[in-house]
């Protein structure tokens, strides 16, 4: 079977003044209508989350909506104020139900909200005026191509830099990060729900580009978006500037931070924390060095900016990703001087290849594999005492098992036969001979 090769296309001449340009083939009578209703069907039957959205009932959204923050804050409770206990924390609130609840939840202060204003500020000035190489993201569904302003690793070092510079000249000490750190996720849960409701309303009222589209429940649009390619301008994209820029670079910090704070209580950072935190800022270094290839990925190219990605972005990555280091903070293990192990990176081109020899032979998702080898291995340095610290890993698993699922259902629908074909060469999603 021949490979497919898609890659980002470099913008070049005129396409440089046109964030999303249209296929030139939509007839003269769509661009006249001016219809700010779409019809439902163009929009968003061509989501590969649909076939998700549809078996999602309106309890199960409202339920996601409602307990996910407090999923935050008890994930906050057992590592900050019950020793990493599961056992303590449930014990607890079923002690005091919903006083005990009242009396815990950390409620956003006027610090905290300073912090994350200052953070968002810092680098939505970055993102919109460092230059970069300019790339085109894949085709949508209705033929509009995504401009992308590459400047990640400018982002990035610019970030620590900055903050490492505050911390040496004492005009900022990031241990305070942790003393706050419960406000701080207050503040990022409400500033989800605040953002998502601007999408919304955005949606409704001043759509960017042709890919917007309602699915005729409000519920629906709030929940999943209504916008594919949300933005403020020509170069700056929210979901962009959600994802990479807050979440996973609010990641970042909060792993800088945690070891500030151990290296001012204890004097030293524990070998337990440095190695969880040395391999997730490789990982995310990695992940900036090949941002543009990301824009090929299902958060950016297929779902669209509603409460389910905003969350996921604002909310999720940076507060969970970072949770073991949370924990390594009170509770640091020695590994001993000698550490022997086989790390094996994921060797990244700036393209996404569907091939049925070598890696890509042995599983349709075999970089899956990886991802989750690498959130087990960064949180391993906490040992097995409590089992709160591997609930990334167990999240990232299923997540990515879903969205093999998802992605399979996607492709089985745009390929249709050649994707039979290429299914039986690729029989396994993620790991041969297992799944």
């Amino acid at each position: 079977m021949k490979s497919v090769m898609i890659k980002p296309v470099k913008a070049r001449g005129r396409a440089l003044e046109r964030t999303l340009e249209p296929r030139r083939k939509r007839t003269q009578s769509s661009k006249r209508s001016g219809s700010r209703n779409p019809k439902h069907h163009d929009r968003f039957d061509q989501s590969s989350y649909l076939s998700s959205s549809k078996a999602v009932k309106i309890v199960s959204m409202l339920a996601m909506m409602i307990c996910s923050p407090f999923f935050i804050v008890f994930m906050w409770y057992t590592m900050v104020r019950a020793d990493g206990s599961v056992e303590k924390a449930c014990r607890h609130f079923f002690q005091f139900g919903i006083r005990g609840i009242k009396d815990v939840w950390p409620f956003p202060s006027q610090r905290a909200c300073k912090l994350v204003g200052a953070f968002v500020l810092f680098e939505a000035i970055l993102q919109a005026l460092l230059p970069g190489e300019r790339v085109m993201g894949p085709s949508t569904p209705v033929g509009n191509r995504p401009l992308y302003t590459r400047n990640g690793i400018p982002c990035f070092l610019i970030t620590l830099g900055v903050y490492y510079l505050l911390w040496r000249e004492r005009l900022f000490n990031p241990a305070m990060v942790y003393d706050i750190i419960g406000e701080i996720y207050s503040v990022l849960i409400c500033a989800t729900y605040i953002t998502t409701t601007l999408l919304y309303v955005k949606g409704h009222m001043a759509p960017c580009s042709s890919d917007w589209g309602s699915s005729g429940n409000v519920l629906g649009d709030f929940f999943w978006g209504m916008e594919l390619c949300p933005r403020l301008s020509s170069v700056f994209d929210i979901k962009v500037f959600m994802n990479y820029r807050l979440g996973i670079m609010g990641w970042a910090i909060l792993v800088i931070s945690f070891a500030i704070k151990q290296y001012e209580v204890q004097g030293r950072v524990s070998d337990s924390l440095m190695v969880s935190s040395l391999l997730m800022l490789m990982y995310i270094a990695k992940f900036f060095w090949m941002e543009a290839a990301f824009g090929c990925s299902m958060d950016i190219a297929h779902d669209r900016a509603g409460w389910f990605m905003t969350y996921t972005c604002v909310t999720w990555i940076p507060v969970v990703n970072s949770s073991v280091n949370l924990y390594l903070v009170t509770h640091p293990i020695q590994l001993g001087r000698r550490i022997q192990a086989r790390h094996q990176t994921e060797r990244g081109e700036r393209k996404s290849l569907l091939l049925t020899a070598g890696w890509w032979g042995l599983a349709r998702h075999i970089h899956y594999a990886p991802e989750i080898g690498a959130a087990f291995f960064w949180t391993l340095p906490a040992l097995f005492r409590h089992a709160m610290p591997y609930f990334y890993v167990t999240f990232l698993t299923a997540l990515l098992i879903d969205r093999a699922n998802r992605d399979d259902k996607y492709c089985r629908v745009k390929y249709h036969k050649h994707w039979e074909a290429y299914s039986k060469k690729v029989r396994y999603k993620v790991v041969p001979r297992v799944f």
